[in-house]
């Protein structure tokens, strides 16, 4: 998985599964040039190898818990664990994995969504 974690703050996402090392390199100067054009640029891309890769990450489980923390930031995982009524060890791991693709964060005595919306394209 590649991330591209340009904008910190919530809004757009996009989910790219399949295609290749030239189809992100392509993508990644397309931002710089439209930076250097004196355009923001506020895109997070991530690119997930295959199907299994994505599903991997994005469970069930861990789409609810990301719409209820779009729906309702927690102060911390127990509080998070406590609204969704599933075990605190569950919820952290999926929290981590979920933190690690880069579609939450924890910071300043929260956790919350990244994204307002995510997009994914799946390329053959």
């Amino acid at each position: 998985m590649n991330e591209d974690m340009s904008a910190q703050t919530s809004g757009f996402a996009k989910i790219v599964v399949g295609g290749t090392a030239e189809d992100d390199a392509a993508a990644f100067l397309d931002a710089v040039e439209r930076a250097e054009r004196g355009e923001t640029v506020h895109e997070r891309v991530l690119s997930f190898q295959s199907w299994e890769a994505l599903a991997s990450v994005m469970t069930g489980e861990r789409y609810r818990l990301l719409r209820h923390l779009h729906a309702h930031p927690e102060p911390s995982i127990s509080a998070l664990a406590r609204a969704l009524g599933r075990q605190y060890r569950q919820v952290h791991d999926d929290v981590t994995i979920l933190e690690g693709a880069g579609l939450l964060d924890r910071n300043e005595g929260s956790v919350r969504t990244t994204a307002d919306t995510t997009q994914a394209e799946i390329r053959f």
